[in-house]
């Protein structure tokens, strides 16, 4: 009789901590979940404080400004955002470039250049 008890205290041991587990695992993936779309939400929605803004169709230019590569809008005056990329660091036929206004004309592109030359 005392094994029928121990062997069905050990059934509900195992039934109670395997519905927490499930419970537990379920709870992670919901919130991991929120906070990929909160994430996702708050990328869309981010905001650069800048004087002008870049519609779509308009390309950017590349230049030297303070010894670092600055982004401009397709006016080539409205600063749109500033880098942390050196000009020393870049090679000197990109940092010719640069110096004279390298045009680049989409988004892709630009992120791409920024990500290719950033540290």
């Amino acid at each position: 009789m005392k094994k029928r008890y121990s062997i069905g205290f050990f059934a509900a041991f195992f039934l109670i901590i395997s519905l927490l587990a499930i419970g537990y695992q379920l709870s992670y993936q919901y919130r991991m979940d929120k906070q990929e779309a909160k994430s996702a939400k708050e990328e869309n929605t981010q905001f650069i404080s800048t004087k002008g803004e870049a519609t779509k169709n308009e390309g950017y230019y590349l230049k030297e400004l303070h010894g670092y590569v600055a982004v401009y809008l397709s006016d080539g005056e409205t600063l749109y955002e500033l880098t942390e990329i050196s000009c020393s660091s870049l090679p000197k036929e990109v940092q010719e470039a640069v110096r004279i206004g390298k045009y680049v004309e989409t988004t892709r592109e630009l992120y791409g250049f920024l990500e290719n030359y950033s540290s």
